[in-house]
């Protein structure tokens, strides 16, 4: 089992996950020829894709899907309320009939999945779970092959008890570490409603919350740990791994855990992580 992740931040989020000959793509939050692009770049082909799962209906994780469906032929992994959000999203809408498009695009393309149960694809296993954002259904999930276990988490606001135990016995975990809140705060470009939005415990994963979770709550038991989804304006990226590094020091001798931290950017994949 081997995972990317595509590209991750406020302009776009994707990762691809692979097991055996199964390729699944996880969010398309970039542009269609950009998705394609950094596809090709880690060594696969957009035509060979085996699913596209949605997580949520937000533009940085759903804004390229439409496009991107005039180029493969696999099927959208996507919950009812996702779907309905997605295709009656005029504020992200690009013009007037966008959500005309994205109804007939998705029509007979769909398999649909709900966020408490499990779906396979391929040679994968998937285990959805709820996990607290503003958006219609959003949700994470481990990803499991051959005993094998990755989970995937992006876009909530705090970890809940839920979270803490769907983590357990994760090999690799790929999470969100939005922003820095002494950052966030002092950020002038953010207006205050957008400030308090990301705070609230329907918004980001702060590095913070983060570090809490390593030093107090993490089992130690993955060998990566991804942060993704980093503001370009309210973060800085090796700020976010040092915080993560010093709260896996600070777990004590008797919890001690070789677990690798890895930065995930905008505008790159990270190199491949094999399990």
């Amino acid at each position: 089992m081997k995972f990317t992740v595509l590209g991750s931040g406020s302009s776009g989020n994707a990762v691809l996950i692979c097991a055996g000959q199964t390729r699944v793509l996880v969010d398309a939050g970039m542009s269609a020829k950009e998705i394609v692009r950094r596809l090709a770049l880690v060594g696969c082909d957009a035509a060979t894709l085996d699913g596209i799962i949605i997580t949520h209906e937000h533009g940085d994780h759903a804004g390229g899907l439409r496009v991107l469906l005039k180029t493969v032929s696999c099927p959208v992994y996507i919950s009812g309320e996702t779907r309905e959000a997605y295709i009656g999203d005029r504020e992200g809408a690009v013009t007037r009939d966008e959500p005309r498009k994205r109804a007939d695009i998705l029509r007979d393309r769909t398999e649909e999945i709900s966020s408490s149960q499990d779906f396979r694809i391929g040679e994968i296993d998937f285990h959805p779970f709820t996990i607290p954002h503003d958006a219609a259904d959003n949700f994470g999930f481990t990803a499991r092959h051959a005993g094998v276990c990755v989970a995937t988490l992006m876009d909530f606001g705090h970890i809940t008890t839920l979270i803490n135990e769907r983590l357990r016995g994760c090999a690799a975990v790929i999470i969100e570490s939005n922003h820095s809140r002494d950052m966030l705060k002092a950020c002038s470009v953010y207006p205050w409603e957008l400030k308090q939005r990301i705070l609230s415990r329907t918004g980001h994963l702060s590095n913070e919350d983060v570090a809490l979770w390593l030093r107090d709550d993490y089992d130690g038991g993955a060998a990566h740990i991804v942060l993704a989804h980093l503001s370009q304006r309210a973060n800085n990226p090796y700020v976010a791994k040092l915080s993560a590094e010093v709260a896996l020091q600070e777990r004590g001798s008797l919890f001690s855990t070789d677990t690798k931290i890895t930065l995930s950017f905008p505008k790159e994949a990270t190199p491949w992580i094999e399990l």
